[in-house]
């Protein structure tokens, strides 16, 4: 079996110390490089970019909570039993999220985003720009269910 260890390149601060469903879309927060082994010039270039892809651990969820059955997305009954690669929770064999954000700015080894759906602490293990080019090709189509899910997710509770 193949074995490696990876290392956060930094930590997510934030204002959401728990990890809640919805209302993501107004939450600022920082993504805060180790000033250590990393300087300015790690991200030098990316101001020219809307939005990043930020890596992430989902650092306080047990490894032993990793659901290996399907199971109703937020325990809904009214939406189907999927598969762990069938849903975006928390509970994955590797507890790694990825999520797109808006980037706002960039002072030295912190960049501030908009919609980073991370708490506080969590550690990062990598950043990329966001392109076009790697969104989807083609139409894009979804289960009614998932539509569903997501209807509060980015919503702005402060709007």
């Amino acid at each position: 079996m193949l074995t490696f260890s990876m290392q956060p390149i930094g930590f997510v601060r934030s204002p959401r110390t728990e990890p809640v469903d919805d209302d993501w879309g107004g939450v600022v927060g920082r993504v805060a490089l180790d000033s250590e082994r990393y300087t300015g010039d790690s991200l030098r270039g990316l101001e020219q970019f809307s939005h990043i892809d930020v890596v992430y651990v989902f650092h306080r969820v047990d490894r032993r909570s990793f659901e290996h059955g399907p199971r109703r997305p937020r325990n809904n009954p009214d939406w189907p039993a999927v598969g762990v690669f069938a849903q975006r929770n928390k509970r994955r064999p590797n507890r790694i999220g990825v999520s797109t954000c808006e980037l706002t700015k960039l002072d030295g080894t912190e960049l501030t985003v908009r919609g980073l759906d991370a708490i506080d602490g969590t550690p990062v293990l990598d950043i990329k720009p966001y392109m076009a080019e790697f969104g989807p090709r083609g139409a894009v189509h979804q289960p009614t269910w998932s539509h569903e899910l997501m209807r509060r997710y980015w919503e702005d509770p402060l709007k």
